[in-house]
């Protein structure tokens, strides 16, 4: 799994396909649809309201994106966990031998254990950089994405105006259960994109 904080145990992908997208709703969007025809004298207007978070969260698109991003750092990941457990045990073997170790044995292994804990802290802080750059590409284009599709329904179901997150509404003008449907749909969720290639090696 995608893990920012990189823990060595094995959890669940939950977490990592949620991708922050509950701060997303926060900035909500709004899209006017331009419906077949303009709405009559009297203002009957066509209004849907979608609950943005819900709305990404649930989108098969964002298990897409999820699965790249996992497919793509979990290798580092899994790198930087066998890096911290081979320090953990140097550290251990520290603790427990160094009172009968030799002066040259014990110079060395604090010289190990140093130099493991300084390349440890600079994969993990490349890892977590490398990791939020690419998970804020992938969610600017799930947004465009997304946008793009929910403009798509809204004009084929011929809306007035869809808004996102409004303060207050009612079920009766509540679409994000028609949208993820309509997402669902064969064919609506992309294929998985080609891996990034990986990150140039840092000096």
């Amino acid at each position: 799994m995608i893990n920012d904080r990189v823990r060595p145990q094995s959890q669940s992908y939950t977490s990592a396909r949620r991708l922050g997208f509950r701060a997303l709703g926060l900035a909500a969007f709004a899209v006017v649809a331009c419906a077949a025809g303009a709405a009559n004298a009297q203002g009957n207007l066509k209004i849907g309201v979608i609950n943005v978070g819900k709305l990404l969260e649930s989108a098969p698109q964002s298990k897409v994106v999820s699965d790249k991003l996992q497919k793509e750092f979990e290798p580092r990941q899994q790198s930087i966990i066998a890096k911290r457990q081979k320090l953990q045990t140097q550290q251990e073997r520290f603790q427990k031998d160094q009172a009968v170790m030799g002066e040259e044995e014990r110079v060395n292994l604090e010289r190990q254990i140093r130099e493991g804990q300084r390349d440890l802290q600079r994969d993990e802080n490349e890892y977590l950089e490398d990791l939020n750059a690419r998970r804020n590409e992938e969610l600017g284009k799930l947004q465009r994405e997304v946008l793009q599709r929910v403009q798509a329904y809204a004009s084929a179901q011929k809306f007035d105006l869809v808004v996102a997150d409004a303060i207050y509404f009612s079920s009766a003008v509540d679409i994000t259960a028609a949208v993820v449907a309509a997402l669902n749909q064969p064919g609506a969720a992309p294929a998985p994109a080609q891996p990034a290639p990986p990150a140039p090696k840092r000096p």
